[in-house]
């Protein structure tokens, strides 16, 4: 079984799959898939499905849910699979648990590369932690959950797994620039920091590769443009790391070429 959440919410068997087409069990089976292998209290779900007020036919009606999921997964189920329906989606004290293998909810897997990848950056192999980080983005394709109506717990997990995914970026580009490799991450960054024109970071890589380009004046003008966004949005100075950056930019500092991310803001004594 291989559940797929970021981006479209489908749950594949080997021989066929299943995908339902009503919103609330498409939710149901998101925040199952979300905790799979742990129990999902049934209080939590029916908060997920209706809020603060639910129907008094609350409880029923996610019984009703649970077994259609149960019947699709019934359906795509091959031969030789060895979990029946039931304990694929379990009743368990107080809840249900979808169980799942290793590697069949790709949000599990991205979060496993991801943990995988920072610890090849603390390790220093920089390379690995590229290729680590570039396979969890990979997994992605589109928005987390574009096609489920999200309540408020999936709301919730949507924000995590987003602000997951730009950490992601954030590391595998900072270990791009380590190796050198500002030419290949600059249209990457351009783009980046269009779409988030108030995070710093992202401001802070792009005047890196823009200047290791030999393109400073487009370094300085970017800090010029973040700096004036800050000021226009929320009455704010750049912080003193991307301040102290500006000043590398403008003394021409040759520390700037040295592919370390980390070390180019460190001051003379």
């Amino acid at each position: 079984m291989e559940i797929k959440l970021l981006g479209a919410m489908t749950a594949h068997e080997r021989c066929g799959s299943f995908a339902p087409s009503a919103a609330k069990p498409r939710q149901v089976l998101a925040l199952l898939a979300l905790q799979a292998g742990q129990v999902v209290p049934v209080p939590s779900l029916i908060e997920e499905l209706w809020g603060e007020h639910p129907p008094r036919s609350a409880m029923t009606t996610l019984q009703t849910y649970v077994l259609h999921l149960r019947r699709g997964i019934d359906r795509a189920l091959g031969r030789d699979e060895v979990l029946s329906a039931k304990e694929i989606l379990e009743t368990a004290h107080g809840g249900y648990q979808l169980n799942a293998q290793p590697g069949e909810v790709d949000v599990h897997e991205h979060e496993h590369l991801m943990i995988a990848g920072r610890a090849a950056v603390h390790a220093g192999d920089d390379e690995s932690a590229s290729r680590l980080m570039g396979r969890a983005l990979q997994l992605w394709r589109g928005p987390a959950l574009v096609d489920v109506v999200a309540g408020p717990l999936l709301e919730i997990e949507v924000l995590r797994l987003n602000e997951a995914r730009l950490g992601v970026v954030e590391c595998r580009v900072a270990a791009e620039l380590r190796l050198g490799r500002h030419a290949e991450v600059l249209g990457e960054l351009t783009v980046l920091a269009a779409r988030y024109p108030l995070h710093e970071r992202l401001y802070e890589q792009l005047m890196i590769a823009l200047y290791r380009a030999g393109r400073v004046w487009q370094a300085l003008e970017t800090y010029q443009k973040l700096r004036t966004t800050l000021d226009r949005e929320l009455g704010l100075e750049p912080s003193e790391r991307l301040r102290r950056l500006h000043q590398s930019l403008l003394s021409g500092d040759e520390r700037l070429y040295v592919p370390d991310d980390v070390r180019v803001h460190a001051r003379p004594a």
